[in-house]
């Protein structure tokens, strides 16, 4: 109670000031909002923004932790300290040490993702004057978990200021923007520092210092593997639950699905989106995998890898869904009409994949077929409404005549 008085009394204090929004900020991120609607209203709900985005971090945090054991489990593993584990219940998986690993390498990821992405919230809300927007609680979430386990500090910081500035401010903040705020991060790391995103030693905590020992570790990844025309060690149970080389928070797929079912059911998450990536991914796979059929690709190409890989396996190795789950279904970004959101996720499904094969140097396509697809959205929305004005025209006609 006496934290809350003396917040209270603070925000009070610099009412009409320009630290007014650092202070308001602070106190609804530990209390609820003590505003109320003066007027009639037309819709009621109990929801609010700082509800939905605490809904979606909640629906992370199962791929959060299973990403900290995997780092550690993946660090012994490419030592030699464990066996690979069987069946996802396996304590060798589930142990502390796995635990100890990835927190120590993941956690400083997380502070460092909120730190430098809610300091630019609030210079930008001391500036313009406006409230601090809850926008970046999920971002903040999402970025720690789409980049390598050993991504240096500072290249976050950097890619953060990066993507909450150009990607979000700079249209308005929160609602106006027009790329995927995480996905711009990722994208600005991939293409400055193209060597701690991709590539055989990223993947895995401590590879990249091992790499030139006697005990050098490979933590490439399965979408790697496949590029180079190589058959990963890894059982379709591993791919399914997660026990592989990648991403932090990208790998089990079996806990995302989790998280859309729980996105889905409280209505956060768009289940049309969702569905129709999946769709278009498995479309796109089907016709690579009838390419390879026909024999005009050989296994000496360097698309073979990926395009013989059977249309399934797409679905469940790389970050599809991942990105189908959590970034295509931003409601700022995406489609916001029905039919658009069918098409919207089915593009970026299709797309994701014809990246993957036709770019075997970084086989993942998803994040940029989400960018991509997001400039579109708006088109995508367009030339929906307008086809159902016309038809609506057209009955208004045949009515009339």
């Amino acid at each position: 109670m006496g934290l809350k008085q003396n917040l209270h009394n603070l925000k009070e204090k610099y009412k009409g000031t320009k630290m007014a929004p650092a202070f308001n900020a602070i106190h609804t991120f530990l209390y609820l909002p003590n505003e109320v609607t003066h007027n009639g209203t037309h819709i009621k709900a109990a929801d609010d923004l700082k509800r939905t985005m605490n809904t979606v971090i909640m629906s992370l945090i199962p791929c959060l932790i299973f990403g900290m054991f995997n780092a550690g489990y993946q660090h012994h593993l490419a030592i030699g300290d464990v066996k690979p584990v069987e069946g996802f219940f396996s304590g060798d998986f589930w142990s502390l040490a796995n635990l100890w690993i990835g927190a120590a390498k993941i956690l400083p990821l997380v502070i460092v993702s909120y730190g430098v992405g809610l300091l630019v919230e609030f210079i930008f809300a001391v500036i313009k004057g406006h409230e601090v927007e809850e926008g970046y609680l999920v971002t903040g979430m999402l970025v720690p978990l789409i980049v390598p386990v050993d991504l240096p500090l500072w290249m976050l910081a950097v890619a953060v200021v990066f993507g909450v500035v150009i990607g979000k401010e700079v249209f308005g903040g929160t609602g106006m923007n027009i790329l995927n705020p995480a996905l711009t991060i990722r994208a600005f790391l991939f293409f400055a520092y193209p060597t701690w995103m991709s590539g055989d030693k990223v993947w895995v905590h401590d590879a990249v210092s091992r790499a030139g020992s006697a005990d050098a570790i490979s933590g490439e990844t399965i979408l790697g593997s496949y590029a180079q025309n190589l058959t990963p060690s890894y059982s379709v149970s591993d791919m399914f639950f997660g026990f592989i080389p990648g991403s932090v928070g990208e790998t089990s797929t079996f806990l995302i699905l989790l998280g859309a079912a729980f996105l889905i059911f409280t209505k956060i998450g768009s289940w049309r989106i969702i569905i129709s990536t999946f769709i278009g991914a498995a479309v796109m796979g089907l016709i690579f995998n009838a390419v390879a059929d026909t024999g005009l690709i050989t296994d000496t190409s360097k698309f073979y890898g990926l395009m013989s890989t059977e249309w399934w396996k797409h679905l469940i190795i790389g970050g599809l869904a991942f990105g189908a789950v959590f970034m295509a279904t931003d409601p700022v970004t995406a489609s916001q009409t029905n039919k658009g959101k069918w098409i919207y996720g089915f593009l970026i499904g299709f797309i994701s994949i014809m990246i993957r094969v036709f770019n075997p140097a970084y086989p993942e396509g998803v994040f940029l077929a989400i960018l991509l697809m997001n400039v579109f959205a708006p088109t995508i929305d367009h030339y929906v409404v307008q086809g159902n004005v016309k038809k609506r025209l057209k009955r208004l006609k045949a009515k009339t005549a």
